[in-house]
């Protein structure tokens, strides 16, 4: 009788099975971070695999799946995973623009007012120096509005 050597198959197996995930995995990555088109065909032939594997493993379908769609939706904006920005990152910058709209939204409502007074004191200025000399002109002071 034969020994029974199918837990050595069955190993064999495993490990090819886990070598052709990683091959198909690492490709899904290449393609991402290269931002190249993700396709079925395309990561087949970089992964040595056949297509009818890739639609039968469920998690690697579904990521060829989402980075075509992406690659879809945004052809020139496709940029790989590594070089997006994190949530947090967006959301300190959207915290610093806001601060910025409004550091500049009170340094224009200073600037009005300070407009406002001087126009109002060089119409002062006018309307009295008319009054006072109605023959002879002057010419207005100058009035210093601030920093812009």
């Amino acid at each position: 009788m034969r020994a029974d050597n199918t837990r050595h198959l069955i190993v064999a197996a495993r490990q090819r099975h886990e070598l052709t995930r990683s091959k198909a995995i690492q490709a899904l990555r290449t393609f991402d971070t290269e931002g190249r088109p993700v396709t079925f065909e395309a990561v087949a032939q970089t992964a040595a695999v056949s297509r009818s594997w890739l639609y039968a493993q469920p998690d690697i379908r579904e990521e060829i799946e989402r980075l075509r769609d992406a690659h879809q939706r945004a052809p020139a904006a496709s940029i790989p995973v590594r070089q997006r920005s994190s949530d947090a990152s967006l959301l300190r910058r959207l915290e610093a623009a806001h601060e910025r709209n409004r550091t500049l939204t009170e340094e224009n409502r200073k600037l009005r007012e300070q407009l406002a007074r001087a126009l109002g004191q060089q119409r002062a200025g006018a309307t009295s120096e008319a009054a006072s000399t109605s023959t002879a002109r002057k010419r207005p002071s100058s009035i210093t509005i601030g920093p812009c």
